[in-house]
């Protein structure tokens, strides 16, 4: 997984609210394999007619091109736990995503596949959204050390769970986290070893 420290990149102010992991990704191009790459389905149905012309969606609009984050209202990744919404977002390309709240399993998937789910006050995420809005060139800056994100002349901090936070910030994906204690595991398993020979194995005291 990749090491999520400090990301400065076109930001696109999505703005939308609700979410849900059925639009970020719907079902019907799941059967897909991922090698094929899945962000050409981004929130298909939300930027594209029955006819595949553009809806206008802010994603879409050429001053947001390249965009690697993303800030949005509240209940970003609702619904279901597809993790594939998640493989949409990153192979579009992109790495954060910012709102005032997040569906648990979604922001969960996020942090394991390496995107930042970066949780804001409402009030933050509008004025993110207005900043952006309104700048020529769209970016910003999320700094996941700091725990901040400065766009402009805004600033404003950011939470994200601890313990996610520590995987990002390393690259760890939950076997990492467990192999981070390694010297400890193997000080207790010989220290069980001794003590207590008859709980192990045979094979296993060997």
């Amino acid at each position: 997984m990749e090491k999520f420290v400090t990301l400065t990149a076109p930001a696109c102010p999505l703005g939308l609210a609700n979410v849900d992991t059925d639009q970020l990704i719907p079902a019907r191009f799941m059967s897909r394999p991922r090698s094929a790459g899945y962000g050409g389905f981004l929130l298909h149905d939300l930027r594209f007619n029955e006819d595949g012309s553009s809806r206008g969606l802010p994603l879409d609009a050429p001053r947001y091109q390249g965009a690697q984050i993303l800030v949005n209202r509240r209940n970003f990744g609702t619904g279901s736990s597809r993790e594939a919404a998640v493989y949409a977002l990153w192979d579009f390309g992109i790495r954060c995503v910012i709102a005032p709240s997040f569906g648990d399993i979604f922001a969960s998937n996020a942090v394991k596949n390496g995107l930042l789910p970066a949780t804001v006050t409402p009030e933050d995420a509008e004025a993110l959204i207005a900043t952006l809005e309104a700048m020529e060139m769209a970016a910003a800056t999320v700094n996941l050390q700091a725990m901040t994100i400065t766009c402009g002349a805004f600033s404003c901090g950011f939470s994200l769970d601890p313990v996610r936070r520590l995987q990002l910030l390393n690259g760890w994906d939950d076997l990492d986290l467990t192999k981070r204690h390694a010297a400890e595991i193997a000080a207790f398993r010989a220290n069980r070893l001794s003590t207590h020979p008859w709980v192990m194995p045979a094979s296993a005291a060997q």
